[in-house]
């Protein structure tokens, strides 16, 4: 496809004799960031490693800039252009200047031009003091800042990424996907990132592709796959806390009501009158207030009392029981304003337009 830097084809690839990923196609727009999301097991580092180069295709086509990886010489001259950062920081027994500076020398940069790169890197992932530090007398968090200001110095065409923050503390964790989210807007450099954190993606890329058991069960836009996944398992993984069933009992100009628990509830789509759905909201476009709202837009609300606060940082995930369980997310001051404890009674609402719709029939609505 056009723009397209990074491209497969009908790719399989075998851990001995199983089968372990199988892709009809997919495709990396360059200037991109690709999320490779999906529970352990699920072959999105299989995939990554075999994009990078570092894993053979039993059968299949990796290409880039429509030149296919088809020859040991090929991939060799491939790995060349592109760089991957590992879950763990593998660093020289040296200092972090040496570090950095490392894969230029073996691409024969000038002295001028590593100092130049070496500058900004270390500008970008905040490591100029380190630069003299052993590579030994590092944090975690240093390590991979220095891993990854390596990898940027090298302008890699694509940069591979695999889980790089699974094994950093929360704040530290914070701070470098910032810094990585501002370093790949910046230079506008194409990445693919495996994870198991859709809040990971969210924050740093453009298009995300869900697998589960290796294959894709949905890709797209980021906020197009959170915001309606294809079914309640790809639901879950996204972050769409709240998923339920319900019985479509109208369908009008495209405005439903599906009843669940007693209760109806608004939503966007196409069904036929008496089918079951399944309808998701994700939890931050619940809002949650002691009376209902005289201005709000939103078609569904529901009085019910807190059943569970949880803390996620500087947010509050909060379970509500209306009859049917439904999740939000709060600041926790918004949760001191309300004061909000187990017991307490809310008006949960959400607009109609916040309602995904999962059907499992052909779509039918008069």
């Amino acid at each position: 496809m056009s723009g397209e830097i990074l491209t497969v084809r009908d790719l399989v690839v075998h851990r001995g004799n199983v089968p372990v990923l199988a892709l009809p196609a997919l495709g990396v727009r360059a200037g991109s960031v690709l999320a490779l999301v999906g529970p352990n097991g699920s072959g999105k580092t299989t995939l990554l490693q075999t994009l990078a180069g570092l894993l053979e295709p039993r059968s299949g086509v990796v290409a880039l800039a429509g030149e296919p990886l088809d020859s040991r010489g090929a991939r060799a001259a491939y790995r060349k252009r592109v760089t991957l950062v590992f879950q763990e920081p593998l660093l020289f027994d040296t200092t972090v200047r040496a570090n950095v500076e490392s894969g230029l020398k073996l691409r024969r940069l000038g002295a001028a031009d590593r100092a130049a790169r070496l500058a900004d890197v270390a500008r970008r992932f905040g490591i100029a003091h380190l630069l003299d530090r052993s590579a030994r007398k590092l944090s975690g968090g240093e390590a991979q800042r220095t891993s990854l200001a390596r990898a940027f110095a090298l302008k890699p065409e694509i940069l591979f990424l695999d889980e790089p923050f699974s094994a950093l503390d929360a704040p530290t964790r914070e701070a470098l996907i910032d810094d990585l989210a501002r370093t790949l807007q910046e230079t506008r450099t194409t990445a693919v990132l495996a994870t198991h954190d859709q809040l990971e993606a969210m924050r740093l890329a453009d298009t995300m592709a869900v697998l589960r058991e290796g294959r894709i069960v949905q890709s797209g836009r980021v906020a197009e796959v959170i915001n309606h996944p294809a079914d309640e398992l790809v639901a879950a993984f996204v972050g769409m806390e709240t998923v339920l069933e319900g019985i479509v009992t109208s369908c009008v100009r495209g405005v439903l009501t599906v009843t669940v628990a007693g209760r109806d509830v608004q939503a966007l789509g196409e069904a036929r009158p008496g089918e079951t759905v399944l309808f998701g909201v994700r939890p931050e476009n619940v809002t949650l207030a002691l009376e209902p709202g005289r201005d709000t837009s939103a078609r569904n609300s529901f009085r019910g009392a807190v059943v569970r606060l949880a803390p996620r940082g500087p947010i509050l995930k909060v379970d509500i029981d209306c009859g049917f369980f439904l999740t939000a997310i709060v600041t926790v001051r918004s949760a001191e304003d309300l004061a909000l404890q187990p017991g307490r009674e809310v008006v949960a609402s959400f607009k109609a337009t916040a309602v995904h719709v999962i059907r499992r029939f052909p779509p039918a609505c008069g």
